[in-house]
């Protein structure tokens, strides 16, 4: 099976993520994996009209990635850009959803 679109990190996202343990890592990447191949609005899920949500549930835990999509090239790309949150409630704060939107501002700037 074919994957929907490709996945970049930008560096707040590399950030976050390297400050997990392996397992937690793992999960995610696990997660990402099969997100790209079915969509599952459990896993993967639409915040704003340019802002998108990667979603892992691991031992109580919530792990957030956000992300938006650049389609300037010819494939479907996602680009997990902005950055992680870990959290114990399921509500995004609408500050994270700011933080995310800048980043994709600045994202397409360059």
């Amino acid at each position: 099976m074919k994957p929907k679109f490709e996945v970049v990190f930008l560096e707040q996202a590399i950030d976050f993520m390297s400050k997990l343990d392996a397992k937690a890592k793992k999960k995610i990447y696990y997660n990402l994996d099969k997100a790209k191949l079915q969509n599952d609005p459990k896993l993967f899920k639409k915040l704003t009209d340019d802002i998108w949500e990667f979603r892992t549930l691991y031992q109580g835990f919530q792990y957030r990635l956000f992300a938006f999509w650049d389609k300037t090239d010819k494939s479907e790309t996602l680009v997990l850009s902005t950055h992680g949150i870990i959290k114990k409630v399921s509500k995004v704060t609408k500050a994270e959803i700011e933080k995310a939107m800048k980043i994709r501002a600045e994202y397409f700037e360059q």
